[in-house]
């Protein structure tokens, strides 16, 4: 069922939209990743995973669940619910789970769609995710205009794996101040992908936080 599923999804993708994909070869294959990437719209778990090989997973407001047939939908695609606000811990293991399971996962670190098209600053549970799990992280980019309308131009850009070991010094009990510079290099990554920052800057601005 996932495969039919993703395959009418990607065709929708497609149909609608104008899709172009950049830094394939980023990837490496045989491996399962952490995607992380910069949220505009609702189409961006399928706008980024159709590039993507493999089985998926994402997270996703508890709220879309309310509908039976979209919640079908979505959870056929890889969807778990996430309760924002409320301390769900469980989201965590449920996470890590997945990646154990061997599917990629897909964070937007925003925690919510930008209004305004800017990469917003984000939060640590990708960071968190990665440093328990192991599993690197793939920066990624969604790039078009202002507004998103049927055949318009969107650029998907995944850049190069992070490891989460040169950040974390113990996976079993990571330090805060480490999940935060793992989580500062992800963003700025994702701030270059979509043409806001230099890649370089990334790294002054995690020694300073």
């Amino acid at each position: 069922m996932y495969g039919f599923v993703l395959l009418v999804v990607r065709l929708a993708m497609r149909i609608a939209f104008n899709l172009h994909y950049e830094g394939k070869e980023n990837i490496p294959k045989g491996e399962n990743f952490i995607y992380a990437s910069n949220h505009r719209t609702n189409a961006d778990p399928p706008l980024v995973g159709a590039g993507i090989l493999g089985k998926h997973s994402f997270m996703a407001k508890e709220e879309l669940f309310h509908n039976k047939l979209f919640a079908w939908l979505i959870r056929s695609l890889g969807a778990f619910p996430v309760a924002r606000g409320k301390g769900d811990t469980g989201v965590i293991d449920t996470s890590i789970k997945c990646l154990e399971e061997g599917r990629n996962l897909m964070i937007f670190p925003e925690g919510t769609r930008s209004k305004t098209g800017k990469v917003g600053r984000g939060h640590s549970g990708a960071a968190l995710i990665s440093a328990k799990s192991g599993k690197r992280i793939i920066p990624v980019g969604v790039v078009f205009g202002e507004k998103l309308k049927f055949r318009t131009r969107i650029t998907v850009k995944y850049g190069k794996p992070i490891d989460p070991a040169e950040y974390i010094d113990d996976p079993t009990d990571p330090n805060p101040r480490q999940l935060v510079k793992l989580k500062n290099r992800y963003m700025d990554e994702i701030k270059a992908l979509v043409g806001e920052v230099q890649p370089e800057s990334g790294s002054k601005e995690a020694e300073n936080e």
